[in-house]
């Protein structure tokens, strides 16, 4: 993991290239308790039209990894608490993902609605673009069909385009950076786990871990972009260590 140090400067660094967020609590159980929860409601609200933009990204290679699985999994429970009825909200999140995932059509559509909504927020444009880059790279590596994606919703959004490759490229650094695990043995520590642990019980720290650091719509307000390198850097370096540990236990 980035240790204390290493963090701090990645702080300073990009506290240099970027302002801060102004801090708003859009995304708050006190600004939704007057909510009434349905489908068409949370469809056409800031994040259920947020909801359907990362199911076109995460489908955008073919298919829905298990890692973005686990990372939107747990993004419907983020964004669910903050409404009322959270059960019922996060099964017409999953239904709302379920639907657009497949749908290549109504990109546009959507994102003139979501830029509608904020009315041009570029605290918020910023946190919903860094949000989508990060799940964009939390398997490793962009693809082409990604990168397309990001850039038409960007443009559609009329986020800043000097701001937006400047996230881009940082992420891409990041990752072309990361050093693997140097041993079996860095991974089950890392997990916090030992070699003589069962299957059941690393998939359980490992999910454990993946909640905790997780890139995260709900608490990212009004965080640096920093936060968001480090949850992105921390769930991917966790990711490496457990594929090291599954494909050595076949």
């Amino acid at each position: 993991m980035l240790n204390i140090i290493i963090f701090a400067a990645l702080a300073y660094v990009f506290y240099s290239v970027y302002k801060s967020y102004n801090r708003y609590e859009s995304y708050s159980q006190e600004a939704f308790k007057d909510f009434s929860v349905s489908h068409d409601a949370l469809k056409h609200s800031e994040l259920g039209l947020f909801v359907a933009l990362v199911a076109k990204l995460a489908k955008a290679d073919g298919k829905v990894d298990a890692l973005e699985a686990q990372l939107v999994g747990i993004m419907f429970d983020d964004i669910s608490g903050v409404f009322p009825e959270p059960e019922k909200t996060k099964q017409i999140l999953k239904d709302i993902f379920n639907e657009e995932k497949d749908k290549t059509d109504n990109v546009e559509q959507i994102v003139s609605e979501l830029a509608h909504s904020i009315k041009r927020d570029t605290s918020k444009q910023q946190q919903f673009m860094g949000f989508l880059i990060q799940l964009a790279f939390v398997d490793g590596e962009c693809s082409k069909n990604e990168e397309e994606l990001l850039q038409r919703i960007a443009e559609i959004l009329e986020f800043d385009p000097n701001t937006y490759h400047a996230i881009f490229d940082k992420f891409e650094k990041m990752m072309q950076n990361m050093q693997p695990q140097a041993n079996i043995s860095d991974a089950y520590k890392l997990l916090g786990v030992s070699e003589n642990d069962d299957i059941k019980t690393i998939k359980k720290a490992y999910k454990k871990l993946i909640r905790q650091y997780h890139p995260d719509i709900i608490a990212s307000q009004g965080k640096s972009e920093a936060y968001m390198q480090e949850a992105t850097a921390k769930t991917q370096e966790i990711n490496q260590a457990y594929e090291m540990i599954m494909e050595a236990r076949k």
